[in-house]
């Protein structure tokens, strides 16, 4: 079934309910310019009601019963499951993400759901005896978790499915109204998820998604009536909201570029086929992509032949086939600018060991060596397929070249040793450390978010559900304990 070409524009959801607007946007497949979708534009008009539906709800959402909650996600990861390979092609073909990584992306999804559903029914409050002291004697606290209000979820390109269900899932755990704003490259998921929690009990208003163009995000940053921002993107972008909004509740999810460290007892195969594959899974568009390759002198001629050779063996080419591990970039504009960034490190004096060509909007998968610290490649985020390797003298050398970075999101660290794992642990400035494999590592219940210029708050079903609440405590007096 070809899921993006239909006769009629998809309508977006308003309110939880199908609606159209009067404007029409297309969306294309990266790889090769086709057409893959139209989707119906909301009016600004149309957006007021969403946002005003969801402030009408908020009381109703907040008192929904947990089971009436739990069951609604539960209902969203089975359709996920019936409809997998529909929704898989859908990501790739808006995306141009391989279908191999989007399948991944839909069974993450599916956990999403089911994770959040497992913990609305475990979201409880808290008894607390106060009679610790004289004068509260016969008083007990019960401590409860209450949303704020509405959520506003602003979402990127990269996940389309799963960085939405990241917003959705927590939010409907625990009695919020959620508007989606998905990335204007890549709505069609999100507009699929719509559809799914149409199919719910949850009440008129508790969701909408609204495919507006960036441009038109403001209002909604601005509305009071919609007093938490969850927003995954830019850092630029990220802390303009934050700045703009100061006494609203916002969460970001920004950048990285995340280091994997090789140290001389790694299983250096190993590594090597882990830091190829994951610098340049999702085309290196994920902000916990293998960047920063740092690798002890000792090993660091033969990690470095491994390296590059597991990088030779990717298959890139059409995100359809099975066999493709790379593909295009979300646009061609944004190969430009990797290539661009590459070819200035290597006028630099970077050496480049693969890679550094494009075709159109296809990056082939590209390694660096002896970068300069200053070269973008080095500093900022690429959101490419590019890394670079760097060699250091030591533990010590490995984990500063780690540290010196704006960014703190994740960082892997190979090594066999227990002793270094958990001096990682305590050393590493990053929101996330995982031993003996990528950085690029996630499990979606799993608190998820960095430090520095990588954002603030967390991601995961329980963290998420945390961040869009605040707790409440009730005391009760006059008992006998």
């Amino acid at each position: 079934m070809d899921v993006g070409r239909t006769s009629e524009p998809r309508p977006f959801w308003l309110a939880g309910r199908p609606a159209t607007g009067d404007a029409e946007q297309a969306v294309t497949n990266p790889h090769d310019g086709r057409v893959v979708g139209v989707h119906s534009v909301p009016t600004p008009e149309q957006v007021e009601q969403a946002v005003a539906a969801a402030d009408a709800v908020r009381k109703q959402a907040a008192a929904l019963p947990v089971h009436v909650r739990a069951e609604a996600l539960a209902h969203v990861a089975r359709r996920l499951t019936e409809r997998a390979e529909e929704i898989a092609r859908l990501i790739s073909e808006e995306n141009g993400k391989p279908i191999f990584w989007a399948r991944g992306e839909v069974g993450r999804a599916i956990s999403t759901f089911r994770f959040a559903a497992e913990e609305a029914r475990r979201f409880s409050g808290a008894v607390q005896r106060l009679d610790t002291e004289p004068a509260a004697q016969g008083r007990l606290a019960y401590v409860s978790r209450v949303p704020h209000g509405p959520v506003l979820a602003i979402t990127p390109f990269n996940f389309p499915l799963n960085l939405v269900a990241h917003k959705v899932a927590p939010a409907i755990a625990v009695g919020a109204p959620i508007l989606v704003k998905p990335a204007p490259t890549t709505p069609l998921s999100a507009l699929v998820l719509g559809e799914i929690l149409a199919e719910t009990d949850l009440p008129e208003g508790m969701f909408s998604v609204l495919p507006v163009p960036n441009d038109r995000a403001s209002s909604l940053v601005e509305d009071p009536r919609l007093p938490v921002i969850s927003f995954t993107g830019s850092g630029p972008v990220g802390y303009s909201i934050m700045d703009s909004v100061p006494r609203k509740h916002v969460t970001l999810e920004l950048g990285g570029n995340a280091a994997a460290v090789v140290l001389a007892d790694a299983d250096l195969d190993w590594a090597a086929s882990r830091v190829a594959l994951f610098s340049n899974y999702q085309a290196g568009q994920s902000c916990i992509a293998v960047q920063r390759v740092i690798v002890e002198d000792a090993v660091a001629d033969a990690f470095t032949a491994k390296l590059v050779a597991a990088v030779g063996a990717l298959v890139t080419g059409d995100p359809a086939d099975d066999k493709t591990q790379v593909g295009p970039l979300v646009s061609e504009d944004a190969a430009v600018r990797v290539e661009s960034w590459v070819n200035e490190a290597v006028s630099a004096g970077a050496r480049l060991l693969a890679g550094g060509t494009r075709d159109g909007a296809t990056v082939a998968p590209t390694v660096l060596a002896d970068v300069p610290a200053d070269a973008k490649v080095a500093c900022e985020e690429v959101f490419g397929p590019v890394m670079i390797v760097q060699r250091v003298a030591s533990v010590d050398e490995a984990f500063a070249a780690v540290n010196d970075s704006r960014y703190g999101l994740q960082a892997g660290v190979f090594t066999r040793s227990l002793d270094v794992a958990f001096r990682a642990n305590r050393e590493l400035e990053v929101g996330g450390v995982v031993i003996g494999d990528v950085p690029s590592y996630r499990a979606d219940q799993m608190p998820y978010g960095g430090v520095k210029e990588s954002g603030v708050g967390r991601e995961g079903l329980h963290s998420a559900m945390e961040d869009f609440t605040y707790e409440k405590v009730m005391v009760l007096t006059g008992l006998t304990l």
